[in-house]
């Protein structure tokens, strides 16, 4: 039996699974959850996977594939991943592997859209998707990630996107203010999206709001669907949801992924969310028909890697 090894290489945690191969279609055996940081490499992180009770060695996979949070160089190189403390090359992993390859986090994400993953997401907006349209992917975690899937022929292309590094826009003299406090904290060249709508930005947010400085857990445990932060970053949220679903034209729907709205639904829900996601003086009536899902599944980076994975080893 041929087995997927799927990995989802986050700024925090590293997952890991084995998948099997039915019909076609990858079915997750065991995973494992690694602190990312708790290792010096990535060959070390593979150490430390191999010494845990994940169960499985490296010689039991036929194909592998792995999700990194950073831009990937031929299937092979991701030199710098911005949230981790090291860089990944397959060329520097000699285990035999013979169908291996990185591909973008949120590439993943995207080919977890064609995967029975997705089906307990929340509904966020109906809408009306169209069955070849291209799907929007979102999610804000410790960074920001955006990815889409496009129809090919009589199959889907995962396209990758590192546009939680474009500059974030703000309108109005207030949120001015905020996007320059923003830019002073976070010590970045401008207010970007991993610093708006990510963990940091919850907490950037609430600073700049109440003068807390809290951790986002700990924002998560105090505000409620009525909370100033909640508001503006649900604004923030709908407002990169909408750009991103222009940017595409993604007919086909969005999802929302990463841990921030897994974690806190209410910053999807809110009514702000949708208000700014249907404000556009152009395109209001295409984002009223734009399906929303919140896919809260933290392991559906890894369904999209074995998806993938299933490709590598049908070609």
């Amino acid at each position: 039996m041929a087995n997927i090894l799927a990995a989802d290489i986050g700024g925090t945690n590293s997952r890991f699974a084995c998948f099997s191969i039915k019909g076609g279609v990858p079915v997750m055996e065991n995973s494992i959850w690694l602190k990312t940081h708790e290792a010096t490499s990535f060959p070390h992180l593979l150490e430390l996977l191999w010494e845990s009770d994940f169960g499985f060695t490296h010689d039991s996979f036929s194909a592998v594939s792995i999700a990194v949070p950073g831009a990937v160089q031929h299937g092979v190189v991701s030199g710098c991943l911005p949230n981790a403390p090291w860089g990944v090359d397959l060329r520097k992993i000699d285990y035999g592997w013979k169908r291996a390859c990185l591909i973008n986090d949120f590439a993943a994400q995207a080919f977890a859209c064609r995967t029975g993953i997705i089906d307990d997401a929340t509904v966020i907006q109906e809408g009306v998707p169209l069955e070849d349209g291209v799907i929007g992917v979102i999610g804000a975690g410790t960074g920001l990630g955006y990815s889409a899937l496009v129809p090919c022929g009589k199959g889907w292309t995962s396209l990758p996107s590192e546009g939680g590094h474009m500059a974030f826009p703000f309108t109005g003299m207030k949120e001015a203010e905020y996007g320059e406090f923003n830019r002073r904290e976070s010590g970045r060249n401008w207010a970007e999206g991993d610093t708006v709508v990510t963990g940091l930005g919850l907490r950037l947010i609430h600073k700049y709001l109440t003068g807390e400085d809290l951790t986002a857990e700990e924002i998560s445990n105090r505000i409620t669907p009525e909370s100033e932060t909640t508001r503006w970053y649900a604004r923030f949220y709908g407002r990169a949801c909408r750009n991103w679903a222009i940017a595409m034209m993604a007919y086909g729907g969005m999802f929302i992924a990463g841990g921030v709205a897994a974690k806190n639904p209410m910053l999807v829900t809110a009514p702000e969310f949708l208000e700014e996601f249907h404000n556009s003086h152009f395109y209001e009536e295409f984002l009223r028909s734009v399906p929303i899902r919140l896919n809260a599944n933290e392991e559906s980076g890894l369904y999209g890697a074995a998806f993938h994975g299933v490709q590598l080893l049908n070609h």
